[in-house]
């Protein structure tokens, strides 16, 4: 009914919070980040291109169909990746289409996979390639325990895959590699079932089932090989990397990993009391907030760092692209009702079905409060400090290309050095 409240809408217009007269918010400093700032890549395009031809031309033979993954991820330049892998294919006299190589994104449906892609603006007539989608599957290997590797239907009857992906540290587990072309061909590309299995077990078992999944691929001689690019804390393409197939998995994706690891900084403060993250999506992680950077990786058998120590998180929105699934809503202690309300449970919950035990603490509610300022009050009177005690308080945007936060005056005397204060709001 229009004009009718929603259900959270009534919750919160229910709930009358006792703040104590006395609690301000505190005054907020903008302040820039100290970063590692490697050159850039100039041209991603062109860089991808000239890598798929001289890594690769002795693998690709004229007319060999290859399916290329296009990811959920907010990838810089993820659409000039993407064109420069399709042109440098065409260039060595392949035929490259793009397959959604997104696991369970997109609600698990083939229509979501191409809503998704196009909402990261890779289209058809962008990415200059057919897309073709579907969650239909085929097996086609076993690891030695056993473990079947699937394809996507479209992707198992070309003649190669092309994983094309960002290097970064994974939300779940530890190791070698992490996020990056090894996890687009065994989870991406294996869909719903591909990616529910590497997911359903403790972060040790996670990784070795996603390194022997990689192994088996590799052995079928289905994988081509595979286009990785590394980013800066500031968003920017630092290195793109064409990879055979006995890169992906191997020295050479390793050091790529590496790499992306330094570029990654962590909030830069011990002990933080109130975070209030202003947006979360499937683009920025795959938790919506990254544990890297917040610290609260909350998976059973992954101890979480012992810095920052965080002890409430305030998050105020998601992302367009995230259409709704917010698989990490559990990482954050409050919300406002616009948040709640954005959140479609669908896909929400077939993302966490699809992680397996790390979905279970992610996936649990918060409180929903009315608005950003009960939701930040709250946060201020419940972080564990005397409400007249000064509090420290960290605002980002994001927890993607953190080259900045605001900081409330208890943080100033805790800059990292080379941090500078660049402005003051009220």
């Amino acid at each position: 009914m229009a004009g009718s409240q929603s259900s959270w809408q009534q919750l919160s217009a229910g709930v009358d919070l006792p703040f104590d007269p006395l609690l301000t918010v505190p005054s907020m400093h903008q302040v820039r980040l100290p970063i590692p700032n490697p050159e850039t890549v100039v041209d991603v395009e062109r860089a991808v291109h000239d890598e798929v031809v001289s890594r690769l031309a002795a693998d690709v033979h004229k007319g060999m169909t290859v399916a290329v993954g296009g990811g959920s991820r907010g990838l810089s330049q993820r659409v000039e990746m993407l064109r420069g892998a399709v042109t440098g294919l065409r260039a060595l006299g392949a035929e490259p289409f793009v397959v959604p190589a997104m696991g369970s994104h997109g609600g698990a449906t083939a229509e979501g996979q191409i809503a998704m892609l196009r909402s990261l603006g890779m289209t058809e007539e962008a990415v200059g390639a057919e897309i073709r989608a579907t969650m239909k599957t085929v097996e086609v290997a076993r690891t030695p325990g056993g473990m079947p590797i699937f394809l996507d239907e479209y992707a198992a009857a070309a003649d190669r895959i092309l994983p094309v992906n960002r290097m970064k540290p994974h939300t779940c587990f530890k190791g070698p590699i992490e996020s990056g072309c090894t996890k687009m061909a065994v989870v991406g590309f294996g869909k719903q079932p591909g990616a529910a299995q590497i997911h359903s077990c403790g972060p040790e078992e996670m990784r070795e089932r996603l390194y022997a999944g990689i192994t088996a691929l590799r052995a079928t001689g289905r994988l081509l090989g595979g286009v990785a690019s590394v980013e800066s804390a500031s968003g920017d393409v630092v290195r793109v990397a064409g990879l055979t197939a006995s890169d992906v998995g191997g020295a050479r994706e390793t050091e790529l990993a590496e790499l992306a690891r330094t570029l990654v900084p962590p909030l830069p403060f011990d002990e933080i009391d109130v975070l209030i993250v202003e947006r979360a999506g499937k683009d920025i992680s795959g938790t919506g907030m990254d544990p890297n950077v917040t610290g609260r990786f909350w998976v059973h058998g992954l101890a979480d760092p012992e810095k920052p120590r965080i002890a409430t998180i305030v998050l105020l929105d998601i992302t367009d692209v995230s259409a709704g699934n917010l698989l990490g809503i559990g990482l954050a202690d409050f919300i406002p009702v616009r948040l709640a309300e954005k959140i479609d449970w669908q896909k929400t919950y077939v993302n966490c079905f699809t992680a397996g035990p790390s979905g279970v603490r992610r996936s649990r509610m918060p409180m929903v409060l009315a608005d950003d300022e009960a939701c930040i009050k709250a946060a201020l009177s419940m972080c564990g400090r005397a409400v007249t005690e000064s509090k420290r308080v960290v605002r980002i945007k994001s927890t993607l290309h953190l080259t900045s936060c605001w900081v409330s005056d208890a943080l100033l005397s805790e800059l990292p050095p080379g941090a500078a204060v660049t402005s003051r709001a009220t």
